[in-house]
């Protein structure tokens, strides 16, 4: 099973239990955060079933329609997500939200109710959910951080924020993201609650619907933001391609790179394309057989290097 299929695997597992949590706990309480937070985690299930259609439907194998095959599927269905599931998520979190703060009576806490023979204060009840919720983000959340961590190691980027920026592994970009909005949002539902409780004014808890449905509407721009780039065809980074260059440049016989281009068509794989001037002394029997040298010294310098094409100029 591939790194990125485990990262969303887990939290499709995590999301699914934490939704049913969630909604069982607005149902008993009527709570507005609790309800922005029951939006939340069904739309990072959908999130994870898109995203492993977008698996699946790349890994079909290249044809006559699509010569290059179908890796960029992953990128459109990371972008519905953006767009169908976080925004719609958003909104109506925003909207709920936005309506107790106006009407705090609909916000109320809900009342005591009993449970095999036992009174339950649905205080209780929204807070072992949500401290539920956290304890399963976190296990998803830690899984696609390793992954990600992995990806910094191999690349020597800086960090998370050139990651977000220059990896085209768009399925453990919106898993990580995703498990890092989920964690934030419970917490602040968490916090909303306890200050109800605490100060007797629903404010509060309507107030953390409305940051929730703010955090998933930035969430979801962001990630359509950076689904953009790859979808209208990304290069492979700067220093890369003049990595590339020099192993061309490297090569017997190669007396100019006279022009090369990169562009991923599919997570971490790239399309490489060169125009190389041979020496004239060169045997134009050999090009051929240079040509293939050429192409698996690329695939060397960066394993992203799937598709090689050399154009040689003698």
């Amino acid at each position: 099973m591939g790194s990125s299929t485990s990262v969303v695997l887990a939290a499709l597992v995590a999301n699914g239990a934490i939704a049913i949590m969630k909604f069982g706990g607005f149902l008993l309480t009527g709570s507005p955060s609790m309800l922005s937070e029951t939006y939340h985690s069904i739309s990072d299930t959908g999130n994870q079933v898109f995203l492993l259609i977008g698996i699946r439907y790349s890994g079909q194998a290249a044809d006559r329609g699509h010569p290059f095959g179908y890796g960029k599927a992953q990128f459109f269905y990371a972008f519905l997500v953006s767009v169908l599931l976080f925004g719609i998520a958003g909104w109506e979190s925003l909207k709920h939200g936005y309506d107790a703060v106006l009407h705090p009576a609909h916000g109320g806490g809900g009342s005591t109710f009993t449970l095999f023979g036992t009174s339950v204060d649905p205080f209780f009840v929204n807070v072992v959910v949500l401290l539920g919720a956290i304890g399963f983000e976190t296990y998803a959340f830690v899984k696609a951080n390793a992954e990600l961590q992995r990806q910094i190691t191999e690349y020597g980027w800086s960090g998370i924020v050139e990651a977000f920026k220059r990896t085209s592994d768009v399925t453990t970009l919106t898993a990580f993201t995703e498990d890092a909005i989920a964690l934030g949002g419970a917490t602040i539902a968490l916090v909303g609650i306890v200050l109800t409780r605490v100060t007797g004014n629903p404010l509060y808890d309507s107030v953390s619907a409305v940051v929730i449905g703010l955090l998933l509407m930035g969430f979801a721009l962001a990630l359509a933001w950076e689904n953009k780039r790859l979808l209208i065809g990304e290069s492979l980074p700067d220093e890369v391609e003049e990595r590339l260059r020099e192993a061309i440049r490297g090569h017997d016989g190669v007396v100019h790179v006279d022009r090369l281009r990169t562009v991923f068509f599919g997570p971490q794989n790239a399309l490489v394309t060169a125009d190389v001037s041979f020496g004239p002394d060169i045997d134009t029997d050999d090009i051929d057989a240079d040509i293939a040298t050429i192409e698996e010294t690329l695939r060397g310098v960066d394993d992203r290097v799937g598709l090689v094409y050399i154009e040689p100029e003698v």
